[in-house]
């Protein structure tokens, strides 16, 4: 059985509420049809588990023409509610059960407010999705990278910069000691700096380094676009030697995702710029364990989850949920994804981060408390590992980096936050 939670706001009674989400996606509609035997619905009918009134709300989040109507202005409960959705309604199809567990429901007007907020499969269900092909034990194995985060930052300028001028900065921050490099979501294939050039210039001094060092820092190449030209640019990637291929997951889409972690064995690193419009609202979209559960099923290997006391407007709780979910199995297989933390972090961040999470196993990507470090990116990258070291023999940033010349700068420069 498929179990999705959602929160509900609505004016009328909660069961009779769950029990049309239940029929309207599964075997029922707004009437009983031609056809629809007790035998059908008692095979393909969706089941409703659980209800709990967990609030109070004096009036509508949203607006219902259908509630207006019907005088139905005043205050309304806030349930949780627990479906449980066949397995055999869906088959093995990611687009479908996305429709399943979602679909229509936003719209109803019984409700006010609606927000899925986990999708729990049993774990053969789950493996008979896709599953990473490079992981967590994959990416560190690429990446040389043991008993630590990976440490990484972003291109910036994020724009503007040719192919070469992009090359010439990733190696510079091979040399400064990253582990991980990617592109912004907004980096595409730009007339200035198509994303084959990008590929062709950028992995010359990668490999060089690799050659040199033997170790092959992951660049994570931002090959958001339709379907057959991701597949294309994935196949010059690996040509190339390249590991990772990024893509924003919500203009790409389920179906796409799915499509490019069939056709290669990179690394697909997810990134989830637009989550904000189906996940802010605490009434409406999409929580971050359903969300993060769908693309999961498409077999991506690394998803961003925002960073705690950053830029955006996550709250720690939050993005430790996220975190947590990624490094959590869904399945029988290893299906875990490796959280990656970005957006304002730093030295300073990072003891809180790894406190949170309880684990290694993230991406720590840091750009201006990299690329903006008063000694430069090499420095930057030396006060991320100076202040995991701390973290690990816990002893307070402000104490360890007094003999420690690289996060002490980090802490003058940044603020001290250990």
């Amino acid at each position: 059985m498929i179990r999705a939670t959602y929160i509900v706001e609505t004016p009328c009674p909660i069961a009779e509420v769950a029990a049309m989400m239940a029929g309207e996606q599964s075997a029922g509609t707004f009437v009983r049809v031609e056809g629809e035997s007790d035998a059908l619905r008692a095979r393909f009918g969706a089941k409703v588990i659980a209800t709990e009134e967990i609030g109070r709300s004096e009036s509508p989040s949203l607006r219902s023409a259908w509630a207006e109507r019907r005088g139905l202005t005043g205050p309304r409960g806030i349930y949780r509610v627990v479906i449980g959705y066949p397995e055999e309604n869906v088959g093995v199809n990611l687009p479908v059960l996305a429709s399943v567990v979602a679909g229509n429901l936003f719209d109803l007007g019984e409700v006010t407010g609606l927000k899925l907020t986990d999708i729990q499969l049993t774990p053969e269900y789950r493996d008979r999705y896709d599953l990473p092909r490079v992981g967590i034990a994959g990416t560190r194995a690429s990446a040389s990278v043991r008993g630590r985060p990976l440490f990484g930052t972003i291109i910036k300028p994020n724009i503007g910069l040719s192919p070469q001028e992009i090359a010439d900065l990733v190696a510079r921050l091979c040399e400064a000691g990253a582990d991980f490099v990617k592109d912004d979501e907004i980096a595409g294939t730009h007339p200035h700096a198509p994303v084959d050039a990008r590929i062709r210039a950028v992995m010359d001094p990668v490999r060089r380094h690799r050659d040199r060092t033997g170790k092959l820092v992951m660049v994570a190449f931002n090959i958001t676009d339709d379907t057959d030209a991701m597949r294309r640019h994935a196949d010059l990637l690996a040509a190339e030697e390249g590991t990772c291929a990024m893509v924003s997951l919500n203009w790409a889409g389920l179906s796409a995702v799915q499509s490019l972690r069939r056709h290669t064995p990179l690394a697909i690193h997810g990134h989830r710029n637009g989550f904000g419009g189906m996940g802010r609202h605490p009434l409406l979209g999409l929580g971050v364990r359903a969300y993060q559960a769908l693309y999961r099923l498409a077999g991506i290997d690394h998803m961003h989850v925002h960073g705690m006391g950053g830029k955006f407007s996550d709250l720690d709780e939050d993005v430790t949920e996220a975190a947590r979910h990624c490094l959590a199995p869904m399945g029988a297989g290893e299906d875990r994804v490796m959280p990656v933390f970005s957006s304002g972090q730093w030295a300073g961040t990072l003891p809180h981060t790894l406190a949170q999470v309880g684990s290694d196993d993230l991406m720590f990507l840091s750009g201006g408390g990299i690329m903006a470090h008063p000694s430069g990116p090499a420095a930057g990258l030396a006060s991320l590992r100076q202040a995991h070291e701390a973290a690990t023999l816990d002893v307070p940033l402000p104490e360890f980096a007094r003999t420690r010349r690289e996060l002490a700068e980090a802490l003058a420069k940044f603020g001290a936050k250990g």
